[in-house]
């Protein structure tokens, strides 16, 4: 099988890492700055799904590339699905230690700690759309552990786990999380 070239439309080097190191070799993974793509892909969709078609529909349309992206929310079942699509920037920026605490605040005094992460894949290839789905269930801790990961992994853990994902080393985390389980049906799509 020839290597297949995919643009990953995004330029966040966590995200790339985990992708790649999943994906394996047959495919080779390149970001938006490899393509020359500085602009920033709005994102202003209502749900993870329109998220992620947007950022590669963007990139199919300007830059002519087979494209794959995500878009990934923390939903909290006390907190009605938040933050959800906005968990980038739920504290008002894009700063994990706020959008953190956040979650700590809201949640503070409520028993029912369930959530889950979800991720969505849009894979644009050769002009049709294909969505997978990824999610892993868990509880929100009453505050932060760890220090791998990114994003809400110091307060999510994931359920039959006592640890967060940000205590976890990222192969661990790469066999069980929500981006590893879309990129799973992602990669199994792309070698059948």
């Amino acid at each position: 099988m020839d290597k297949i070239t995919l643009v990953f439309a995004s330029n966040n080097q966590h995200k790339l890492s985990e992708i790649q190191s999943k994906i394996g070799e047959q495919f080779e993974v390149v970001s938006l700055q490899q393509i020359g793509c500085s602009e920033e892909i709005p994102e202003t969709g209502s749900t993870l799904e329109t998220n992620a078609s947007l950022k590669s529909q963007h990139v199919v349309k300007n830059y002519g590339k087979n494209c794959f992206a995500d878009d990934s929310g923390l939903e909290i079942f006390a907190l009605d699905g938040q933050p959800g699509v906005d968990s980038a920037h739920y504290a008002g920026d894009r700063d994990a230690d706020k959008n953190m605490d956040l979650v700590l605040l809201k949640m503070q005094g409520i028993k029912d700690r369930r959530a889950r992460f979800r991720t969505v894949i849009s894979l644009v290839l050769d002009g049709d759309e294909h969505l997978f789905e990824g999610v892993v269930n868990g509880n929100i801790r009453n505050g932060k552990c760890g220090a791998a990961g990114f994003g809400y992994d110091p307060i999510f853990e994931p359920e039959g786990y006592d640890i967060t994902f940000a205590e976890m080393s990222l192969d661990e985390k790469n066999k069980i999380s929500h981006r590893a389980k879309a990129v799973e049906k992602l990669i199994a799509f792309l070698k059948g």
